[in-house]
């Protein structure tokens, strides 16, 4: 009875070892899967960055109706697209020194959260920007043409409709870029962090 109760002990120690180095084995491969994501995120931010701002130099600039405010408005509003999109950057990057140093289970959840937040604000922003640019541009251009063309109301009001669709189309184009792209990788993080959710109770 001794010889038996010992190796009972025995197995209930082999088996607290086997969960213990399955969890560590687990966390590594969650850690490791979790910085790479993060990694490719901060790189495809850089890509966009280079390749939208490349083809908006590259292609030839459409002479609209604009007011020199307006164009002096939007000269300064291009620079501070530059500047937060630089800033994000440099959260994403931030969000991948940090996930690929932390060394517990907490602190990489909490990493994972921190950069599914500032992805989420990233295409907040974006889709914002898209919109009020679009907006602005496109009214401005309907007001002027109008005055000059002496349209009556219900002509302006059917442009107005006319460019309200297309902007809520143009808007939803660009959701399902950053959904297809972004997306992906953030549902991967979610599954991620679902996982440490298990290992951490």
């Amino acid at each position: 009875m001794k010889e038996l109760d010992l190796l009972k002990k025995d197995w209930q120690k082999s088996d607290n070892s086997f969960e213990q180095v399955s969890e560590i084995e687990i966390y590594k491969m969650i850690h490791k899967k979790s910085s790479s994501i993060v990694k490719w995120i901060f790189i495809i931010s850089i890509i966009e960055f280079v390749v939208l701002n490349s083809l908006s130099f590259l292609l030839p600039d459409e002479k609209m109706s604009k007011s020199e405010t307006i164009e002096i408005f939007i000269t300064v509003l291009d620079y501070l697209s530059y500047g937060v999109a630089l800033f994000f950057m440099y959260l994403f990057y931030k969000n991948y020194r940090s996930i690929s140093v932390t060394s517990n289970t907490k602190k990489l959840m909490e990493c994972i959260l921190n950069t599914r937040k500032t992805v989420r604000y990233y295409i907040g922003y974006n889709l914002f920007l898209v919109f009020f640019v679009a907006v602005l541009l496109l009214s401005t251009e309907i007001l002027i043409k109008s005055v000059t063309n002496h349209d009556d109301g219900a002509r302006i009001f059917f442009k107005c409709i006319l460019m309200l669709v297309f902007i809520i189309i143009m808007v939803g184009i660009v959701w399902l870029f950053y959904q297809l792209i972004y997306g992906i990788l953030l549902k991967k993080l979610n599954r991620n962090y679902a996982e440490l959710k298990k290992i951490d109770l």
